[in-house]
């Protein structure tokens, strides 16, 4: 079933104005140069990773399919088009076929990446290319920073389980987004709903204090929530009194109870006195779950507490303090003349750090004696013997097919495995440089 049908605000008819007008205005006056068929390369890389982290992680590949499929401009769309008189008549004809018929090589969704990285190349006509910057980069510049917020969120968690609850502190189809890439960042499970159906993540709920509220006694609340959802449910214990609440928990829920949820006050001392208490009830095996505003720095003072799990929101959804991963979409390489002629590297030239490299490139990642990452290669000519088993772009479209779809766990696996690779400073806290260095090799020809 297409979620869709439901009326579920999560799958759109067409992602074609998810763009900058720009584009299309550009597209209007190459039409009319005769450039718009010119074979072009285009590259997204970020120059520099946000103020103090040590990797970034790559999400949002697989929505990118998506949106590259759905990049349709259908009548509606057109006739919008042609009533605000964003383009002429000669444009509206061209893309009314519009379909993306080039090939996309990107980093598997879960891998680490570094300034530089070329995250996803783009190759085709020039036409067809510069019409996709805008999703591209809305997509994986949010889900991105999603996704490295909550690989530093896991890291600090260590092997205790990590929700997502944070649809209520973002707009609703970003709440979607951010699941799913905290998921690939390492979270276990989500509250959102229409995240749970739209990518199959794990989904986990139970009260809230308003549940509480509404009965005369704490008492009833909790023996009406144990009713409906059993004695391993998770009571919610501190909207009044903490040490009273999970007295009355283990009295109505015995020591079957499935878990207390702690969210407010001074974490690390509440949860101490309630793993305590607990176990003097004789419910040793009830676990404890904190929430309240909780970051990477948050969980990491929590690792000596006994805590059981995590639920995290605002500080994940809002990528910890960034937000963005401020990726970039940039014309690398295009013909030198008509069709069929050799690609000539192009770059931009300006001050303010915002020059780039011309070239179509590939990437690599060094090993050191014991496996561990210890350099990011990138080049534009010949891969290096010693690194070409070590390339990490991969096909993802071919002549305009999706080649590489994947399930969400293959993405969640491989950046375990990747975060795994990097030196054991990767997961530090602490502000601090890349963890890797980028070096670069063989500059100079596009071809």
């Amino acid at each position: 079933m297409n979620t869709a049908d439901l009326g579920l605000p999560v799958d759109v008819p067409s992602t074609a104005l998810f763009t900058d007008q720009y584009e299309l205005t550009m597209l209007r006056a190459a039409l009319k140069a005769g450039t718009a068929g010119r074979r072009s390369v285009f590259e997204v890389f970020t120059r520099r990773l946000p103020d103090g982290r040590r990797y970034g992680v790559v999400a949002g590949t697989g929505r990118v399919l998506d949106a590259v499929e759905n990049f349709r401009f259908d009548a509606d769309v057109l006739r919008f088009l042609r009533e605000k008189d964003i383009v002429d008549e000669q444009t509206l004809d061209w893309l009314a076929g519009y379909r993306f018929s080039g090939d996309i090589w990107g980093y598997p969704e879960g891998e680490v990446y570094f300034p530089g990285s070329p995250i996803m190349r783009v190759e085709g006509t020039f036409g067809e290319c510069v019409l996709l910057e805008t999703v591209i980069l809305s997509i994986l510049n949010h889900d991105s920073a999603i996704a490295a917020a909550a690989s530093r969120m896991s890291s600090a968690a260590g092997d205790r389980p990590l929700i997502e609850m944070g649809a209520r502190r973002t707009h609703e189809l970003a709440a979607v987004a951010a699941a799913r890439s905290a998921y690939v960042g390492g979270f276990a499970t989500t509250s959102d709903l229409a995240a749970g159906f739209r990518y199959n993540i794990p989904t986990v709920g139970t009260s809230a204090h308003a549940f509480t509220l509404l009965h005369d006694k704490e008492r009833d609340a909790f023996r009406a929530q144990v009713d409906a959802l059993g004695r391993d449910t998770t009571l919610l214990v501190d909207t009044y009194d903490v040490a009273e609440a999970v007295r009355t928990a283990v009295e109505v829920a015995g020591p079957e109870l499935g878990a207390v949820r702690i969210d407010s006050g001074d974490l690390l001392l509440v949860a101490h006195r309630v793993r305590q208490q607990l176990d003097e009830l004789g419910a040793t095996r009830t676990k404890i779950v904190v929430t309240s505003d909780l970051d990477e720095y948050a969980i990491a003072s929590l690792a000596a507490a006994p805590v059981d799990a995590y639920g995290v929101g605002t500080q994940l959804v809002t990528g910890s303090g960034h937000p963005t991963a401020s990726m970039v979409y940039k014309l690398v390489a295009r013909e030198s003349g008509g069709d069929g002629t050799p690609l000539v590297p192009v770059a931009k030239k300006s001050s303010g750090g915002k020059t780039s490299i011309g070239g179509r490139k590939w990437a690599a990642r060094r090993l050191d004696a014991d496996g561990h990452a210890e350099a990011e290669v990138i080049g534009t000519g010949p891969v290096p013997a010693d690194l070409a088993d070590r390339q990490l772009l991969v096909e993802l479209v071919r002549g305009g097919e999706v080649v590489a779809r994947e399930p969400l766990d293959a993405a969640r696996d491989r950046h375990a495995a990747a975060r795994a690779g990097l030196p054991l400073s990767a997961t530090q806290l602490s502000r601090g440089e890349p963890v890797i260095p980028t070096e670069y090799a063989h500059e100079g020809s596009g071809n």
